[in-house]
């Protein structure tokens, strides 16, 4: 089709997808406890969630309910996630304790890293993982080598 683009406007070129058993509930507590807008969804005649699209700042993500006979099964089903998903929020700590108090299980709790961001680690009560940070400090590529070789023990 001429005219038409190969990338539809207000989205980026990669879009993570979640199969989550619970996708209303995950919607909710993304949109009140992460901070997304919810763009639309659409449910399926059973009530499961057959599409959805939520909106982080300027980036998206599509979600739905679970469909094993499409092999779509989210990280409880299939024993984890080997997929992180990096948000950045505006106030770390913050975001954390609210992720936290709504049900998520804290991997690692907030620090500075060398990198400049306060960052840390939870996984959502449907198995994603999320690294949340705040960028707090802008680090030289010559002073990030450096604090990176500390880090690391080197």
């Amino acid at each position: 089709m001429t005219g038409v683009q190969p990338v539809p406007d207000g989205y980026p070129r990669i879009v993570p997808y979640l199969y989550i058993d619970g996708a209303a509930d995950a919607i909710a507590f993304y949109t009140d406890v992460l901070g997304a807008k919810e763009r639309g969804r659409m449910p399926a005649p059973d009530g499961k969630i057959g599409h959805a699209e939520l909106e982080f700042g300027d980036a998206v993500i599509m979600l739905s309910d679970e469909w094993p006979d499409m092999d779509a099964l989210g990280p409880k089903t299939v024993g984890g996630t080997p997929v992180g998903l990096h948000l950045y929020v505006d106030d770390v700590d913050d975001a954390f304790a609210r992720a936290v108090q709504a049900g998520a299980t804290a991997v690692a709790e907030p620090e500075d890293k060398f990198y400049g961001d306060r960052s840390c680690t939870v996984t959502d009560p449907w198995g994603h993982r999320w690294y949340l940070a705040t960028h707090v400090e802008d680090v030289s590529p010559q002073e990030m080598e450096k604090r990176a070789a500390e880090a690391m023990g080197g």
